[in-house]
């Protein structure tokens, strides 16, 4: 593949998601039974009608300035939007091991209620940052592991470096002294931004999975706080 034609090839790419995301809302919409939760490909996970919708509409919103963005706590509210960002990092293929994001109650059960947000601009939810705990043993319990993702359109714009921000003041004025998490070396942009907010590499687990038959290295990334 040239260069040239990657951009090309990458549009293509993201109207046929698009397009699929669409037709499942539809039906979903219509009460028809939508099966679409196969671990083994890049797929939503019975999302229902607002959560595929919120999924068609993250595939087909093109870059454009956020204005007025403001960051506030991640709510159930939020769910659809949330997942549908999610799923459109995993579609990627270099944000995650995950294939599909999990239900709502799966995922809010697995992140810390006092610690995740959302960015929104005009109504719309840009990008979301949220931990878990890493340990139920006392000596780690200022340890969490973190996400961050970014709505494909609203990127390169600062939303993710706000939401880092605000998840390290958060953290810290809860005594939480350590923010670690993994990401593959391919994805530039994540490593770029998390370096820009203060955490560094601590190496590299070198062929530590498998995505879709290939193995995959993980950068161990973390940021310790010097306040605490």
């Amino acid at each position: 593949m040239t260069a040239a034609s990657r951009p090309a090839d990458h549009e293509r790419t993201r109207a046929a998601v698009r397009t699929r995301y669409a037709g499942l809302a539809r039906a979903a919409q219509a009460g028809e039974t939508v099966q679409d939760c196969d671990p083994d490909e890049s797929t939503a996970g019975c999302f229902g009608p607002a959560g595929y919708a919120a999924l068609a509409a993250a595939w087909s919103i093109r870059r454009k300035p956020v204005h007025a963005m403001d960051i506030g706590p991640m709510l159930e509210e939020h769910a659809a939007a949330v997942l549908a960002i999610y799923q459109a990092g995993i579609d990627e293929g270099n944000a995650t091991f995950e294939t599909h994001a999990p239900a709502w109650a799966e995922f809010t059960a697995a992140r810390l209620p006092d610690h995740r947000y959302i960015a929104r601009a005009g109504g719309d939810v840009l990008g979301w940052v949220a931990v878990s705990a890493v340990s139920g043993r006392c000596v780690y319990a200022g340890v969490v592991e973190h996400s961050v993702y970014v709505h494909p359109g609203a990127r390169g714009q600062g939303v993710g470096r706000r939401l880092l921000d605000t998840l390290i003041s958060s953290t810290e004025a809860a005594g939480i002294w350590t923010i670690q998490s993994g990401i593959f070396p391919e994805n530039a942009a994540s490593a770029a931004l998390h370096r820009a907010a203060g955490f560094r590499t601590v190496g590299t687990r070198e062929r530590i999975g498998q995505q879709h038959g290939r193995w995959r290295d993980v950068v161990v990334i973390e940021r310790r706080s010097p306040l605490i």
